[in-house]
């Protein structure tokens, strides 16, 4: 305990009190008065004076305080420059924290100031690494802890997620949709993850068209009365009125001489497709593979339309 002390200490005498450090040497005297478990003392006025007849309990509470008092009022003037020793030499630890905050409120006053302005004016660019964009952002809001001036959670994770660029646009709409309750350090691990992702090609949609497979709700062979069977068609049916141009190509396979509907090679998917029950007026399926995307593919031809999120209806 006592090695810790000194080692403590020692962060005061490094650099006294001079007139322009007074944030930082204050902070370094909080943390040096709180592992000592005196810095109620810095907090708390002078008490007065119990008299003769007041409980030993509190007898003994009142020395402590005032012991302590001095130790620490001791300690704060052997931390200060000469100058500003003789202008506090006579006053207690309280009295020195007051008269130095009045002094000095206005050097607070510019650093916050300035703070605030550095965090709500700090952007992330396209292709800087998340972590070190936010733990710089997180380093601000310390500052202005410290500076009397705290964010709480949900303002500063708002702040840091308007400070990313249009690429985490779809992590910041899901984690504002869901309502996600984090603190800064939790959101930083869910950014690196993302950015993560992103760096893999996660945030790319690959998009793939293939023809449906199994039973499709396309519509069905009417079968005719009696026997079953239905009436064949004329052959005139599949040929048309003016023959087949010479120059004219088969939208099916491409090749001349013949229409689609006379396509040995249509007719035969037709007949393959009759055989699994699918439908023959050509249903297509799309399939998109995608983790964090903003993409979305229409088809003009279709009567519904899927999203991968429902969030999505919002942009």
């Amino acid at each position: 305990m006592a090695n810790n002390t000194i080692s403590l200490r020692s962060l005061l005498e490094k650099e006294k009190l001079n007139g322009i450090n007074f944030l930082d040497w204050f902070c370094n005297l909080r943390i040096v008065l709180k592992q000592e478990r005196k810095e109620y003392v810095i907090e708390e006025a002078v008490p007065n004076d119990l008299g003769p007849n007041a409980p030993r309990a509190d007898k003994d509470k009142f020395k402590k305080h005032m012991d302590d008092m001095l130790d620490v009022g001791c300690l704060m003037l052997a931390t200060m420059t000469p100058e500003l020793q003789k202008q506090h030499e006579d006053m207690v630890a309280y009295e020195m924290i007051q008269n130095l905050k009045e002094i000095y409120e206005g050097q607070a006053r510019q650093e916050r100031y300035e703070t605030s302005k550095a965090l709500f004016q700090c952007k992330m660019s396209e292709g800087s690494p998340v972590g070190a964009h936010v733990i710089k952002m997180m380093g601000y809001i310390q500052t202005l802890e410290k500076l009397g001036f705290a964010l709480n959670d949900e303002l500063a994770i708002d702040v840091v997620l308007q400070s990313l660029p249009d690429s985490f646009s779809q992590f910041i709409l899901n984690f504002n949709m869901n309502e996600i309750e984090k603190t800064l350090p939790q959101l930083l691990g869910m950014l690196r993850t993302a950015e993560g992702n992103m760096n893999k090609g996660g945030s790319k949609s690959v998009l793939m068209v293939r023809e449906a497979k199994g039973k499709g709700k396309g519509k069905k062979v009417a079968k005719s009365k009696g026997n079953g069977k239905t009436k064949p068609k004329g052959k005139e049916a599949l040929k048309p009125k003016g023959g087949v141009s010479k120059d004219g190509k088969c939208f099916h396979c491409g090749k001349t001489g013949h229409w689609k509907r006379n396509c040995p090679i249509y007719l035969e998917d037709v007949k393959k497709a009759k055989a699994v029950g699918a439908s023959v007026s050509g249903i297509y399926v799309i399939d998109v593979h995608m983790s964090t995307s903003s993409s979305w593919v229409l088809d003009t031809g279709c009567g519904s339309h899927i999203c991968t999120s429902v969030q999505g209806l919002h942009t």
